[in-house]
């Protein structure tokens, strides 16, 4: 009989207590939960940028900036030696990763070799920084190695890291994360009401501001014009059009000696400038230099162009000033947080930027909160119209298993996305799978014991490696998602994988302590008769009998969906191609697609497309890669923004660069092989060998044919269509081991029988399940289909198509695929031997 004991009992409604005090602060306000114990205050979901809005941007360091410095800073120091020793030299260049110079007398030369090499020694690297070699005629060539760049760009992100921390915190953000990405990106994301645009300017530039002399022996456009002293560069200024200056190389004062820094806006004619006290060094400094340089002029440097030029009127030894600075009221109140927060080593390019604003974050909550709720009803009814009693004990537990999850991620504290809802109300479908297994499995066994309560206690543990098994498949499908790296998508895959492991502890925790007290109470001699389950008790469905039509069907499907595949193919979402994707609203009004392309065409940006989508006053545009590197992407978006931004609000805006582009497709096509891998291994270690090969051969199968209706239906193809993919994958070998696992035993019990006979037996004892199984799953995502927003739409969609799949090729292709491959090659393949079999023909296990 079915018996628990008193404290184990005690403990599964303990662990439930503790589930809801945990995830009970999730509904409760800022101030609400202000009030709770330290201990719950912080255990809480975050919610997801498309959630709760704002921007994640991915920052990488400008390698072209590391190698100059580099150049720079060699040739700096092969000029000092060479002129500190006195040798007479010529050519001295720095291009690329080289520098060169020509020692003009070759008697000079092995002297000139002997006081470089100490510029090649190590500087902390792995390697050397730099190789001197020697040519003819005094030809001397440092060359910067890559282990030395690499090391630089390390180095500079790390140096970034809180520069950009400090930058994001001084424009008044509180709730952001900044953390390293690789060897040289940065990844930051801000929540909240958030300006991209601002805060990417605010990020990208690295802020070096140093102060220096005019070189006035010739005039900036004279220098261009012939040659200038090696001491001094050509830099413009920051007007339109720009002002050549030939400026002094040499800084004596840069930002790093400010200790004070303030935007100043006049009141009356709103000129913007920037007030500063330098430092005790900086302050003599510039005494010094004003000094000596009385009448002539400053040259104050920002990021390589001449921000102001002001007469040296008089010797500055007070160490205060202003810098008049061009800029608008906010261009100059970031100036001041830059120059606040420090200079970047180097120029931090965006490569990524995925912003939502808040009311879309809003309305995407709405309407998960609304597909879950619906999701919810649909199958709380089905399964309390199908079971009864035990349907509703299902309800139960399917409501303390989402108060587990819930629970679960707020201990992690997990960040709850918009796919990660989508995860949960799949979860809704799919966990009472675990309680049809069982249920249908007392069922059976009731038929085969005397006692009711026996037929129970083998009916749970009967079902529990069949439920193992099928949810091992789906999981490792979620730990492969998890590593793709897209937020999103790992909020879909945590919520998946979560409510993988609380569906099972549910179903052999709290659905069997409380069928126990049941069986106690009501002393129940029989399973209640239900309306519809009993259409499949004797169902004896000849699966096997038109396998070969069928065999033939999906194969001329599958050949059609990569022929579709090869010829036309998919219709590639930014994720893997780059480009923008801009969803906008007319401020008022409808929007105007009309109007909207026009626009945009005469921007000039290549292939743009402007699509209606989610109401009448929403867009959707696309834009394709620009095709010239990192920066053209966000280009592109910026112009877009700065042509609508009067009369459109911008929902959401989503660009990726080449370079993330290509990692993201060969991370999803890894994962996809991964996860295929993974699962397949899996079956193969717990099943013969013929077993694998059907999963393999079923699992191409609706692989190819969901691929096939990409296609067909130009679904735009991304890393959630990937997501929708390996988890029809995982769903559809669940089915799939649940049959597989009722033939093995089958296999065991019958040893003479045919095995098509075999698998129309095990199908047809099976059939309830898998029937009930993609019924509640298909409703879970029918609801998320159509309440769930215009985001998940097409992943809802590919879902309910993909479990609609996968029940058929669990049957029609892993199967039959047992029989190619002669699971039984010692038994008859014919009628059923004798009349125990023919008992299992019909679907009843004696």
């Amino acid at each position: 009989m079915l018996h628990f004991s008193r404290w184990k009992t005690l403990l599964i409604w303990l662990v439930a207590f503790a589930a809801i005090i945990v995830a009970a602060p999730n509904l409760l306000t800022e101030a609400q939960r202000a009030s709770l114990p330290a201990l719950l205050r912080h255990d809480r979901m975050t919610l997801g940028l498309d959630l709760q809005g704002g921007s994640h941007i991915v920052l990488k360091v400008e390698r072209s900036d590391i190698v100059k410095d580099q150049l720079e800073e060699a040739v700096a120091n092969v000029r000092n030696a060479l002129r500190g020793a006195g040798i007479r030299y010529t050519g001295l260049t720095g291009n690329d990763q080289t520098v060169t110079v020509r020692i003009t007398d070759p008697a000079e030369t092995q002297k000139a070799v002997d006081l470089l090499k100490p510029l090649t020694a190590p500087d902390g690297h792995s390697g050397p920084d730099m190789a001197l070699q020697q040519g003819a005629d005094g030809q001397l060539s440092l060359q910067i190695s890559d282990a030395g760049i690499a090391a630089d760009i390390a180095s500079a992100q790390t140096r970034s890291l809180e520069i950009v921390s400090r930058r994001i915190a001084g424009f008044g953000y509180d709730n952001f994360i900044v953390r390293p990405d690789g060897a040289d990106r940065i990844v930051v994301r801000v929540l909240g009401a958030v300006d991209p645009e601002r805060l990417k300017n605010l990020l990208n530039q690295p802020a070096k501001l140093s102060f220096h002399l005019i070189d006035e022996s010739m005039s900036g456009q004279e220098a261009l014009n012939g040659r200038w002293p090696v001491t001094s560069e050509v830099l413009y200024s920051l007007d339109d059009p720009p002002v050549p200056y030939l400026v002094d190389r040499t800084a004596f004062a840069t930002a790093g000696n400010m200790v004070h820094i303030e935007p100043v806006i006049d009141p009356q004619t709103q000129d913007t400038s920037i007030a500063y006290r330098l430092d005790a060094e900086g302050t003599a400094r510039l005494a010094e230099v004003t000094g000596r340089n009385v009448g002539k002029h400053l040259a104050i440097v920002f990021d390589d162009q001449v921000m102001s030029a002001p007469s040296i009127e008089a010797p500055i030894t007070g160490g205060e000033g202003r810098i008049s600075a061009n800029f608008s009221e906010d261009g100059v109140r970031d100036l001041a947080v830059m120059l606040r927060a420090g200079a970047l080593p180097a120029t931090l390019t965006s490569v990524e930027e995925r912003s939502v604003s808040p009311s879309f974050g809003g309305e995407s909550i709405f309407s998960g909160l609304i597909a879950g709720l619906v999701a919810v009803v649909l199958v709380a009814a089905l399964m309390i119209t199908l079971y009864r009693i035990l349907g509703a004990i299902a309800v139960v537990s399917l409501f303390f298993n989402l108060i587990l999850i819930v629970a679960a991620l707020s201990l992690a504290g997990a960040t709850l996305t918009l796919p990660g809802i989508a995860g949960i109300v799949l979860i809704v479908g799919m966990a009472v799978d675990s309680n049809v297994l069982i249920y249908e499995r007392i069922r059976e066994e009731e038929k085969a014991t005397h006692s009711f309560a026996e037929a129970v206690n083998r009916g749970f543990s009967r079902a529990f490696a069949t439920i193992v098994d099928a949810n091992v498949t789906i999981f490792i499908a979620a730990v492969i998602l998890f590593f793709l790296g897209s937020e999103s998508i790992r909020g879909f895959a945590v919520t998946l994988a979560v409510g993988i492991l609380t569906t099972v502890f549910t179903a052999f925790t709290l659905t069997r302590s409380i069928v126990a007290v049941w069986l106690r109470r009501r002393h129940p001699r029989h399973l209640p008769k239900s309306v519809l389950t009993h259409l499949f008790e004797h169902a004896n469905i000849r699966f096997m009998g038109i396998r070969r039509y069928v065999f033939t069907t999906s194969a001329v499907v599958s050949l059609i969906a990569m022929a579709a595949f090869a010829t036309v193919g998919l219709h590639l979402g930014i994720d893997f191609t780059g480009g923008s994707l801009i969803e906008v609203t007319a401020k008022q009004g409808n929007a105007d697609i009309a109007d909207l392309s026009s626009r945009l065409n005469d921007l000039n940006l290549g292939d743009v497309r402007v699509e209606p989508t989610g109401g009448p006053s929403n867009a959707r545009i696309r834009i394709a890669s620009q095709g010239g590197g990192e920066n053209a992407e966000q280009s592109a978006a910026t112009l877009v923004r700065g042509e609508l931004e009067s009369d459109y609000d911008f929902r959401r805006v989503e660009v990726v660069g080449p370079s993330i582009s290509g990692e993201l497709t060969l991370m999803a096509t890894l994962g996809v092989l991964a996860a295929l891998a993974a699962i397949l291994v899996y079956i193969w270690i717990r099943f013969e060998w013929q077993f694998a090969v059907g999963a393999i051969i079923a699992t191409l199968h609706d692989v190819i044919i969901m691929l096939g209706l990409f296609v067909l239906t130009g679904i735009e193809f991304n890393l959630t269509s990937i997501a929708a993919v390996l988890t029809v994958v995982g769903y559809s070998l669940n089915d799939t081991v649940v049959v597989y696992d009722r033939m093995r035993e089958n296999l065991q019990r019958y040893r003479k029988m045919p095995l098509p006979i075999l698998i129309d037996a095990s199908i047809n004892q099976t059939l309830s399940r898998t029937i009930l199984t993609a019924a509640t799953t298909l409703l879970a995502l029918l609801a998320l289909c159509l309440f769930g927003g215009e985001v998940i739409r097409s992943f809802s969609f590919a879902m309910l198509f993909g479990v609609a799949l996968g029940t058929f090729s669990s049957i029609y292709i892993a199967a039959p695929v047992l029989i190619v491959f002669r699971l039984r090659p010692d038994a008859p393949d014919g009628e059923e031997s004798n009349k125990t079999d023919a008992g299992v023909r019909s679907g009843t296990v004696v």
